[in-house]
């Protein structure tokens, strides 16, 4: 699925996400969402979100449920 647009991602779901500081590098942190903060339908760069540890980023990769 594609994490850049907003109806592939809902809370619970698990994915990997850059930060805004591992951005260059292209390091991703995996975790749960637990809010979506990109209001847009869709962002190129990957819609941004809120995993359940706190960490923001945006979805580069959609893992499971």
């Amino acid at each position: 699925m594609n994490g850049t647009e907003r109806k592939n991602i809902r809370p619970g779901l698990r994915v990997k996400v850059v930060q805004k500081q591992h951005q260059r590098s292209g390091e991703l942190t995996e975790g749960v969402v637990r809010d979506i903060l990109t209001n847009s339908s869709v962002h190129p760069h990957g819609i941004k979100v809120r995993l359940e540890g706190g960490v923001v980023g945006r979805v580069k990769e959609i893992t499971g449920n």
